[in-house]
């Protein structure tokens, strides 16, 4: 009885963890996605100014 608690302690602890870094992870590519929405305006912006 005791193995099985902590079987299931390690298995909450691991799933905590993981939730702790997909958390932040999935905070890094929205950051990321929004720099990369404003790389293209900007190129965008930059090619029409430039082509008149």
């Amino acid at each position: 009885m005791r193995s099985l608690l902590y079987i299931i302690a390690v298995i909450l602890i691991i799933g905590w963890a993981l939730g702790v870094f997909v958390y932040s992870a999935t905070g890094l590519i929205h950051a990321l996605l929004v720099i990369a929405i404003i790389a293209l305006l900007l190129g965008f912006i930059r090619r029409g100014t430039t082509a008149y």
